[in-house]
Order: structure tokens, then C-alpha cells, then sequence
């Protein structure tokens, strides 16, 4: 299959990498990425140690047939991520956007004025960006995907690679189960500075169980109904990771975060149903001081070394699916 892995950091690169050896891969990234993958080849170390030969260029000029665009950008550069490409999409590319929060796929959508298809997309791998032409393979996980015509044969493209591929009949929930778990791990993690394990720490059950009780709160107002024990599932998921979550990173990178699409859309989605949401906002203002400061310290804090970033593999349960084959539907 042609795909094309639209802002390659650390799970565009690791998608790539691992979709490479059996399929046309092109990584789109940032141009010292570029460079060093142009050069040396892809390196990804932690739970797989591998280097890999893939084509990597800063643009494309032409779309080849039934091309599958994998975006894995942050949501906030979606749109200057598609803008590029929008006039090379064909009616038969498919773009699934693996991204965090809300509204993604609709920006997408909007980026390229309803052309081609696009599909929601969830991953639960986790990577992490060491350097250029280098990415840690921090946990494994799987993908879901929406149910579409095209779906299952792109899902079983994923589980040829090793990205174990479900596809969901009811995405909206799944994405909100997802969300979730973002909007409890990202800004709380962050916010104090630690590894992703840390989010079990009983001090923090309080917070936590606000966080979830609004986010299911303005799920239900939105018709969706969420019965799982969300404390109970991330504590049981995230205990002894040591990843490090998305947010965290781009802070201490002096980059945009995605907390408007995680706790900051729970929170206007919330006011527009009337449902208050004072710790999900509070949690976005808190995240937004950080990001002023980030930005006004580029000297600041970094991530710590390689060394110290050791790798678990762990059961990545934010979106909660059957044990199923790519050509099941989760219901």
C-alpha cells in the first residue's frame, strides 16, 4: 500500500517504521528529522531495536492511487499540516487521523474541503521523540479505527505491521473513552512533572475523579453513556509506566500542547449543555500558564536522557475493545 505518514514525530516515525517493510512508506516530518532519517536511517530503540531504510522528504508533489495518509500531527497543526497537500487529494485517499481529542477529524475535513475520506483514528502505542532520525518505542498498544468500506483493508495493512488494528462501529464512543483517559493522565502528569505512572498515586484520586465525573457528565449530554470504572482502569493501565506523556513533552520543547482539544473541549462543550466543568477548565488554564512560560524559557528543563527513559511494555486499556480480528466490529 502507498502510505504517507503526515507529521512524523515520535508515533508517525514509529508507524512508519514498522509499516515499512511491507508496504510504499513516505515519512512527512520536520527537516532535521528528514535529514537524519535521509542519512543514517530510522533508529528506533526501547522495546524494538531496529534501524530502518525509509524515504523521508519535508513535502510531496504528487499522490499516487488509493494513497493511505496516516496524520499523526498534533491537532493544533492539522490545518497547516493539510493546507500543503490538499490540492494532491484524490477522491480515492484515505486520511485517518491518529490524534487525541475532540474534533480533529472535523478540522481535517474542513482542511481539505470534504475531499477524499477521512476516518477517526485511535492509537494506544507510545513513543517518544529522542532526536532526530531517533524514536524510543516506549509501550505497546493497538490502533482503532472507524467502521468504514475501506476500513478493513487498511486494518489488515496495520496488522500485518504489528499494529494490531480493531475497527469500532461506534467511534464517537470510543473516542470519548479515549479522551478520558487523556484528560486524566495528560494535565495531571504534566502538571506535576512525572512519568505516566505516577498518575496512580492515591493523593491524586480526588482530582482524578472530578476530572472523570465531568468528562462523563458532557459525554452523556451528548448522548454518549460511559459505565466503565474509568479510576479502576487507569490505574490498572498505567501502574509502573514510564512513558511520558505527549503534553509533557512538547512543554519542555516550548511547543503548543493539546490541551484545547482535550480538557479545554470538554470544558466549552460542557458550558454549551449547561454542564459546569470548573476543574477540566481549571486544569486547561493551569496547562496554558505552562505553555507562556515554556515558550518564554526554550532554555528551560529538557527531557531527561536515553538512559533514564526505560522502556514497559504495558496494556495500553484507554479505549476499552473486545480481544477481536481486524474484521470484527466492535460493538
Amino acid at each position: 500500500m502507498q502510505i504517507v505518514v503526515l507529521g512524523a514525530g515520535a508515533i508517525g516515525s514509529l508507524y512508519g517504521a514498522k509499516l515499512a517493510g511491507g508496504n510504499e512508506v513516505t515519512l512527512l516530518g520536520r527537516s532535521d528529522h528528514v535529514a537524519a532519517i535521509e542519512q543514517h536511517g530510522l533508529r528506533i530503540e526501547g522495546l524494538e531495536t531496529l534501524t530502518v531504510q525509509v524515504h523521508a522528504t519535508t513535502c510531496v508533489d504528487k499522490l499516487k492511487p488509493d494513497t493511505l495518509i496516516l496524520l499523526t500531527t498534533k491537532v493544533p497543526a492539522t490545518v497547516a499540516a493539510l493546507q500543503p497537500i490538499a490540492p494532491l487529494i484524490r477522491d480515492d485517499t484515505t486520511i485517518v487521523a491518529l490524534q487525541n481529542g475532540l474534533n480533529g477529524d472535523e478540522i481535517a475535513r474542513a482542511a481539505i474541503n470534504d475531499c477524499g475520506v477521512v476516518l477517526r483514528g485511535i492509537t494506544q502505542f507510545g513513543a517518544t521523540f529522542d532526536r532526530p532520525g531517533v524514536v524510543r518505542y516506549m509501550a505497546a498498544g493497538y490502533t482503532i479505527i472507524e467502521n468504514h468500506k475501506r476500513s478493513s483493508r487498511i486494518a489488515a495493512v496495520l496488522n500485518a505491521a504489528g499494529l494490531e488494528c480493531r475497527i469500532a462501529a461506534d467511534m464517537r464512543t470510543e473516542v470519548w473513552r479515549k479522551v478520558i483517559f487523556n484528560c486524566v493522565v495528560n494535565p495531571i502528569t504534566t502538571i506535576i512533572g512525572s512519568e505516566v505512572g505516577a498518575i496512580v498515586d492515591p493523593r491524586l484520586t480526588r482530582l482524578k475523579q472530578l476530572v472523570i465525573d465531568e468528562c462523563v457528565a458532557v459525554a452523556a449530554a451528548e448522548g454518549i453513556r460511559l459505565d466503565e470504572d474509568f479510576m479502576r482502569e487507569i490505574n490498572s493501565t498505567y501502574a509502573g509506566s514510564q512513558n511520558i506523556v505527549s503534553m509533557r513533552q512538547d512543554l519542555l520543547r516550548g511547543r503548543q500542547t493539546e490541551i484545547d482539544y482535550l480538557s479545554g473541549a470538554v470544558a466549552a462543550r460542557g458550558a454549551r449543555h449547561g454542564v459546569d466543568c470548573p476543574v477540566n477548565d481549571a486544569l486547561t488554564r493551569i496547562i496554558k500558564g505552562m505553555e507562556g512560560a515554556s515558550r518564554n524559557n526554550r532554555g528551560g528543563p529538557r527531557l531527561p536522557p536515553p538512559q533514564e527513559l526505560q522502556t514497559k511494555t504495558i496494556t495500553r486499556a484507554g479505549v476499552r475493545a473486545p480481544e477481536i480480528n481486524s474484521s470484527e466490529i466492535i460493538r
